[in-house]
């Protein structure tokens, strides 16, 4: 077993005992690890439930689809900023700097 795979283990592990304690199916644990697509979000998952301790399915799905909507956020802005950060350097290249003075005849 690889340590990616460990670390998914132990958090769904996690995940499990933490709905269990509450009287949930363990499937439940598989079904939401798969959703929110990582360990650390399986983590934060798992401590939430442990403090939350939620009494409905609908606020266990809720607090996952909202985990889920902040990874999504945070991926969007980082993809945004790589993408900014190699247009400005684009703009500020010497190839395309060069390029511009032989189109004006330079």
């Amino acid at each position: 077993m690889t340590p990616n795979q460990r670390s998914w283990s132990r958090e769904r592990d996690r995940l499990a005992s933490a709905l269990d304690l509450l009287g949930w199916p363990e499937e439940l644990a598989d079904l939401l690890a798969k959703q929110l697509g990582s360990p650390q979000a399986v983590r934060r998952m798992a401590s939430w439930v442990a403090q939350a301790r939620p009494e409905s399915l609908e606020m266990i799905v809720d607090e996952m689809l909202a985990i889920r909507d902040e990874i999504d956020s945070w991926r969007s802005v980082k993809e945004s900023r790589e993408a900014q950060a190699g247009y400005s350097a684009w703009l500020s290249s010497t190839a395309r700097l060069g390029n511009e003075e032989e189109d004006d005849g330079s």
